[in-house]
């Protein structure tokens, strides 16, 4: 079975650690969760974690803006960021040499950053998340799409129903008070894990680790809202949105289960069966036998508090979206009868493998991989788990799940050209 070589261990202020030595090329990757996403705010408070994101950019009290980015990428290192739903992470990765580095900026923005949070240095922030949200959502073709799939979906109290990015109006009311609270609530040891990678001795690691983020206070993890209830819709939703694209397309939405839980697997293999590429049932049927769709998708949207399985298709000219939702409503519905043939569900799990396998090339891959089994399994050994759901899922899993997801009720969402900028 594989395995992904690791140690771990918890510093005195709650922070959990973990190694992963790989003297196979001589680089190091430093890999920070902060177990806090968009589903940790709240109403009329939203974007407060990407707005984080930026802000961390800003760098530090011993390492002001731009030297954060600057110490590192003179030496050959580089980093970034991500925000979702469920967690936010940061990470660097560059020569072995640099790893000293790479801990002591990350240690050093966690315990100054509220120091160099200004009034100047949000609204300069803020100006970088408004316009990608308009780059990212309202100026990107079928992208207001992807704001109404979750409004439509999910309840306005539930944690998912506004956008990562937030809301233009939370996003410009967000004062310097504001994001400090939220700092001093989610950005904390105990809130944490750290990932080291690559190319150091472990003790050696260990030691750097202890010394530059074992004398932070301990404080407690942040307190949490509780679980909502699973959403469902109660009856079947019809939307139609305009906006300047060229072609109109159709999305549909059910709700489906958690990331990891049982179904979850077999209808991201479904997915693949379903869209994954011009061999899928969709495209195979729409694009290439009737000739009505430009193209076609399918996934299986895996999120901690529950996932949204997608199908649909951008129409060809000459097409209309009520000729689009016949032809895919009947390969959906076959599926549902019928299933993946074994030839269909045995490419869909080799595809799956072979990505999974050569993500693994890269060391930050590993890293992420590590942190990603931590923050949703509590313990970073996830990857024989994680593998096994695909491994066991037969046709039948596959078509009973499908089954199950695709019995509730759906979204139907279409996006249409607007006459006006056409």
């Amino acid at each position: 079975m594989l395995k992904i070589q690791f140690d771990t261990f918890t510093l005195a202020n709650g922070l959990t650690v973990i190694l992963h030595p790989d003297r196979s090329s001589p680089l190091v990757a430093v890999d920070l969760w902060y177990h806090v996403g968009s589903k940790d705010e709240s109403p009329g408070r939203t974007g407060f974690a990407h707005l984080f994101e930026h802000l961390m950019f800003m760098g530090s009290r011993n390492a002001p803006y731009p030297a954060f980015d600057a110490i590192m990428e003179a030496w050959g290192g580089h980093n970034n960021g991500t925000t979702s739903n469920d967690r936010t992470n940061y990470y660097e990765i560059g020569p072995r040499n640099l790893l000293e580095t790479f801990l002591w900026l990350e240690a050093d923005r966690l315990a100054t950053l509220p120091d160099v949070i200004t009034e100047e240095e949000l609204e300069k922030q803020r100006k970088v998340v408004l316009n990608e949200r308009r780059q990212s959502y309202e100026n990107r073709p079928y992208g207001r799409a992807e704001l109404a799939i979750s409004e439509a979906m999910y309840p306005p109290d539930h944690p998912y129903h506004w956008p990562t990015i937030g809301s233009h109006a939370d996003v410009e009311a967000a004062t310097v008070a504001d994001v400090r609270a939220f700092f001093d609530r989610f950005y904390r040891p105990s809130n944490a894990s750290l990932v080291v990678a690559g190319d150091f001795e472990p003790a050696a690691g260990r030691a750097l680790v202890e010394r530059y983020f074992g004398w932070l206070p301990r404080r407690d993890p942040p307190v949490r809202a509780p679980r909502p209830p699973d959403p469902r819709l109660h009856a079947d939703v019809e939307m139609t949105l305009t906006d300047r694209v060229q072609l109109p397309r159709l999305r549909l939405a059910w709700h489906a289960p958690a990331l990891f839980a049982p179904d979850d697997a077999d209808l991201d293999l479904a997915a693949h069966v379903l869209g994954g590429g011009k061999s899928s049932r969709l495209y195979r049927t729409l694009v290439f036998e009737q000739r009505i769709a430009q193209d076609v998708f399918a996934y299986q949207g895996s999120q901690i508090l529950g996932s949204l399985f997608q199908a649909g298709a951008t129409a060809k000219p000459g097409h209309d979206l009520d000729e689009i939702g016949a032809a895919v409503d009947a390969v959906l519905a076959r599926f549902a009868a019928e299933g993946p043939t074994e030839a269909e569900l045995e490419r869909a799990r080799n595809t799956h493998l072979a990505d999974f396998y050569k993500g693994l090339d890269y060391l930050q891959t590993r890293a992420d991989l590590l942190n990603h089994y931590q923050h949703l399994l509590g313990n970073p050994d996830g990857v024989g788990r994680d593998l096994a759901r695909y491994d066991q899922a037969t046709r039948e899993s596959v078509r009973a799940a499908f089954g199950r997801a695709l019995g509730g009720k759906r979204l139907a969402l279409r996006t249409v050209p607007d006459p006006v900028a056409a």
